[in-house]
Order: structure tokens, then C-alpha cells, then sequence
């Protein structure tokens, strides 16, 4: 929020109108009251703008004071009209004490560090009913099985995971859990049953410790899981419930609400991928009622823009935070608990690239764009277009560039450096692999069988080639590629979240080097106008989880692609 006030707030009569208004000034103020209000018009001055006295115009002007700083020249107006501003939250919690360095129950095989015994302490005070937010590469997957193993009435218990993760977890709960045999003794030799569920067709459950699903896989078979006594739910990689109107967080709230469950544990060190509104259908799964039902979630924390994103308002931004770790988040740095792992340095490379194919190829795209609107029948046609379109430009901006990546790519790789590559296109993937085939690169892409992606990863790490080339999405959870400390990113996602769960595969505990992670932005592409929109919403997020985002509004720029298209082309 800007220091000092940034404009005035009055209760005015309208002599236009006739009729008692709201009177804003300052320019800040009355760019937003003309993109919020459309019911609002221009005052005497420059910088004046005048709004009817209505309850929706009230709230409108709640939403811009959360953005500036207003002085509020008629103070009771505004108080009877504003009414009161109370957080929401019908549930009642008691918020969790001061945590202490908890033991492990005797099921447990491993062996904690200081801050993994913390958050075992943690989840214990909030009866397994948590967020833990640890940043990647922290061990919350090692965290939650402690857990696990010192409540007494854990079993069976749901995961619900990545479909490339699945194996990830078995494999660990046969490493950290020792098994409890029927008697109640403990079987050191031995661990948990496990059952990895890979059908969607219904089937009754045979009897088992642990039960390992995917979240696609999950609407399908939740009459099954229904029918099991379940006592904990775990979700991996949680932001994948972040819009309550997916068939995901359907499933989950329908076994969220079992009588049996006692534990609901959400894991992810991105749990806000894109708006920080992104976090009301987890913690309401995870803590129901916390923070309120929906509407009331937004009409206090929020302000919604003009693409219809709800965003949490800046000067809302550390009271969320506060709620959330107060009663339900845990969030570790690595900065904080690991004092010898090396720091991540960002740099943001600008590059050439071939421009004359790059507007050729914009040329295609936009004639291509133009005929299938004259033919769409519904709006629902001409959105798939534009989708189609951006998609398009992306892989095209991607293709322009790659010589120069793949120079940058070398040049690195002379210094016998070990270099993890991510990109988003198969096309790209392939591209890749083609021209740095000199390297033996092993790869990680969609559609890889459990056993070869293993197989890249565990060649990779025990040395046997210096060059992992990844998907952003395929290789961007549930892997350790801790040996590599240069990270190159070749093309660029929309999502934050996605580039730093990326280069947590590399930032994690084990590396003992600083990771350089470099982003190849091609030059007059539209690589430049997704790093803006990645740096807008690192500032949101960060601001709610770490309380360390600036205070720059967030301006969402994905309207601006088809735009820059369209004046690349005029301007050939």
C-alpha cells in the first residue's frame, strides 16, 4: 500500500444528479472507480470522480481502499454506510501453541531433523486437520508418516497424489513405517500394506494400511472409499483442489466428510498456484468453516478485477496470512531450517530470436484465428479460438528461440556442469533431445511408464549423464534431481507456482551448492509478457504465505497476447 493518503473520500451532494454521492480524488482512486464502477462519472476536477450512493458502489469503494490510502473527509457517512468489517470464520479454533521438537512414535523407522520434529508437533496439536506448506524439498512427505505413525487411530489412510508421485509414496512408506501386526506388535522386517489403485472401475476394496490413488481416478471410485473405514485423508500436492468447481475437490470433500475421518493433512509448498483466493476450497476441506463460507471469504479479503479473478486485497493480505498459520498452515523456508543448504539464485535472460519466422508464423495464427470466428456458433467456440491461438503463439515463441537456448544449453554444459532443461511443448521436447544428443540427455515427459521415468531420474543422479531435459509439468513434482545445480527453463509457464516447484527438484535437502536457475525469455516474443505476469503474481502469493510480497497491485496482462499479435503484424 502507498504511504501518506493518496486521495479523499467525501459524502457530497451531486448537483447533476440531484442525489447525495460519494466523491473520490486522486488519480490512483479514480482509475480504479472507472474500472470497478460503471455507474460512476467524472467530478469538476481532473482527478474527481463521483459515485451514486449505493450498497454496491459501497463495496466497490471498500475494494479500492484496500489499494489506497483514501481520507475519509465525512467520517459517520461512512461509517453507517460501510457498516462493520468483521473477519469471517463461524467455527471457532484455538490456535495452535508454540511448537516443541515432537518424538516419533515407535512405527516410525526414520529419523527427523529439528524442524521435521516441529512439524510433527504441529500436526499432532492440530489433530492431523493441517496445512503443511513447507517450500519443496523440506521432507513433508516424511513428516506426514511420522505423524502417522504416533497417532494411534491413523489407519487406513487415503492418499490422494500426482499420478506420477504414486510410486513415490509407496516407496517411502515401505522405507519409514514399520508394520503393526494384528496383535499389535511391531514387525521391523516388514511395512505397511499398501494398495495402489490404478482402475477406475468400481470394485470393493480388499483390506489395507495405506490406499494410493490419483486425483483423476478418485470421482470414479469414491462409493468404493465410501464403503471403508477410514480414519485419515492425505492430499499430495494440495493445490490441485484450488477451484471448488472441479470434479477433484468434489471427490474430496465427499470423503472429507465421512463420519470415520478423523485427519485431513494437505501437503504442497505452492499451495497458491495463480490468486490467493485459491486457498478457501483447501483450508475449507482441510479446517471447515475457518475462514467463513465463500462469499464471506471474498467479500472480506477480496476485490474482484476486471477479468472477474478474485484477488485478495493488499491491505487484507497479512491477516489472511495470520489466520492461516495461527490455525492451520505451517510454512517453513529452507533460508530458515537448513542454514547449510546453499542459496537460489534467479536470472531472467533475455535472447534472441528469429523474428522473421516468429511473425510469419503470428501471420498463420492470426488468419487462422479470424476465419474460425466468422464460423463459431457460440461463445464457447470463439473462447476455444483464442485458447487454441495462445497455445499456438506459445509453441511458436518456444520454436523462435531455440537455436539460442541450445547454444546456452552447450555453453554451460562445457564447464561439465550437471544442467536440468525444462520445457512445455512435446515438439520443444523433442527438439531438444535432437540437437544436444551429444550429451545423452535423459529425459522426463508425459506418458512415460512409472518404471522408465525411474529409470532417467536414478541414471541421472547416480552420474551417468550430466543433462536431464524435463516437462515443466511431467518433471516438476515427485522427483529428486538434487545433483544438477543449473536449472534452464526454455519456455515459460503461467503459473509461479509451476517454475518454483521446478526448481525445488534441484533445492532441496541434499544440495550442497547454490542452484542457478536461468529463465530464457526470447526477445519481442511473448515470453515477455508471461515473465510480467509471473513477477505480478509472485507478489499476491508470496505476500499471503511468506508476508514478504511487495505492494504492487496485481495486473493480470494475459488480455494483452492476441493484442500483441495483432500489432506485431500491423507493424511488419
Amino acid at each position: 500500500m502507498e504511504t501518506g493518503s493518496a486521495g479523499g473520500l467525501e459524502y457530497v451532494m451531486d448537483k447533476y444528479s440531484n442525489a447525495w454521492s460519494w466523491k473520490l480524488t486522486g488519480s490512483r482512486a479514480v482509475g480504479m472507480a472507472s474500472q470497478l464502477i460503471p455507474q460512476s462519472w467524472y467530478g469538476d476536477g481532473p482527478d474527481e470522480v463521483i459515485v451514486p450512493d449505493k450498497p454496491e458502489n459501497v463495496e466497490r469503494i471498500k475494494q479500492i481502499m484496500g489499494h489506497c490510502q483514501l481520507e475519509v473527509r465525512s467520517k459517520s457517512a461512512w461509517q453507517r454506510r460501510a457498516g462493520k468489517d468483521a473477519m469471517p470464520g463461524s467455527r471457532k479454533t484455538a490456535p495452535i501453541e508454540r511448537l516443541s521438537k515432537a518424538t516419533p512414535g515407535p512405527q516410525f523407522r526414520g529419523k527427523l531433523l529439528g524442524f521435521q520434529r516441529e512439524g510433527l508437533d504441529f500436526l499432532i496439536k492440530s489433530n492431523g486437520n493441517a496445512l503443511l506448506a513447507d517450500e519443496m524439498g523440506l521432507g513433508k512427505t516424511v513428516q506426514t508418516l511420522s505423524y502417522i505413525a504416533t497417532e494411534k487411530n491413523a489407519f487406513p489412510v487415503l492418499v490422494v497424489a500426482p499420478l506420477v508421485t504414486l510410486k513415490n509414496w509407496e516407496r517411502e512408506i515401505d522405507k519409514f513405517l514399520k508394520r503393526r501386526s494384528k496383535n499389535g506388535r511391531l514387525v521391523d522386517a516388514s511395512s505397511p500394506t499398501s494398495k495402489l489403485i490404478r482402475r477406475g472401475r468400481r470394485k470393493i476394496l480388499e483390506k489395507s494400511d495405506f490406499y494410493i490413488i490419483n486425483y483423476e481416478l478418485l470421482e470414479k471410485r469414491v462409493p468404493d472409499f465410501l464403503k471403508v473405514n477410514l480414519k485419515t485423508l492425505v492430499c499430495d500436492e494440495v493445490h490441485h483442489m484450488r477451484s471448488k468447481t472441479t470434479k477433484k475437490h468434489s471427490a474430496i470433500r465427499k470423503i472429507s466428510a465421512m463420519p470415520s475421518l478423523e485427519h485431513r493433512i494437505g501437503l504442497s509448498g505452492t499451495p497458491i498456484y495463480n490468486h490467493g483466493s485459491e486457498i478457501w476450497p483447501i483450508v475449507d476441506v482441510l479446517s471447515p468453516g475457518l475462514l467463513g463460507s465463500y462469499s464471506e471469504f471474498c467479500q472480506y479479503f477480496c476485490y474482484v478485477n476486471a477479468r472477474g479473478k478474485s484477488l485478495v486485497l493488499e491491505n487484507k493480505r497479512r491477516l489472511l496470512r495470520e489466520k492461516l498459520h495461527k490455525h492451520v498452515m505451517l510454512r517453513r523456508k529452507k533460508s530458515e531450517v537448513l542454514k547449510d543448504l546453499q542459496d537460489k539464485v534467479r536470472y531472467q535472460e533475455y535472447i534472441d530470436a528469429d523474428i522473421d519466422y516468429y511473425r510469419r508464423e503470428l501471420r498463420k495464427i492470426w488468419n487462422r484465428l479470424k476465419e474460425e470466428e466468422l464460423e463459431s456458433k457460440t461463445s464457447l467456440d470463439k473462447y476455444s479460438s483464442y485458447q487454441r491461438a495462445i497455445q499456438s503463439e506459445r509453441q511458436v515463441a518456444g520454436l523462435a528461440k531455440m537455436p539460442h537456448v541450445i547454444n546456452f544449453v552447450q555453453n554451460i554444459m562445457e564447464i561439465e556442469e550437471s544442467v536440468v532443461v525444462f520445457c512445455h511443448h512435446k515438439s520443444i521436447h523433442k527438439l531438444l533431445n535432437e540437437k544436444l544428443a551429444e550429451f545423452e540427455p535423459r529425459t522426463v515427459i508425459g506418458g512415460q511408464s512409472d518404471r522408465v521415468r525411474q529409470e532417467n531420474i536414478d541414471s541421472f543422479q547416480d552420474g551417468e549423464s550430466n543433462l536431464m531435459i524435463a516437462g515443466l509439468r511431467a518433471g516438476n513434482v515427485g522427483i529428486n534431481l538434487s545433483k544438477a545445480r543449473y536449472v534452464i527453463f526454455a519456455e515459460l509457464d503461467w503459473s509461479p507456482a509451476v517454475h518454483q516447484q521446478a526448481e525445488d527438484r534441484l533445492h532441496r535437502i541434499g544440495q550442497k551448492n547454490t542452484v542457478f536457475a536461468y529463465y530464457l525469455i526470447g526477445n519481442r516474443t511473448l515470453d515477455e509478457h508471461v515473465a510480467d505476469i509471473l513477477v505480478n503474481k509472485s507478489y499476491e502469493i508470496d505476500a499471503i504465505l511468506d508476508g514478504e510480497g511487495q505492494t504492487f497491485e496485481n495486473k493480470e496482462k494475459a488480455q494483452l497476447i492476441l493484442a500483441q499479435i495483432q500489432d506485431m503484424l500491423r507493424t511488419r
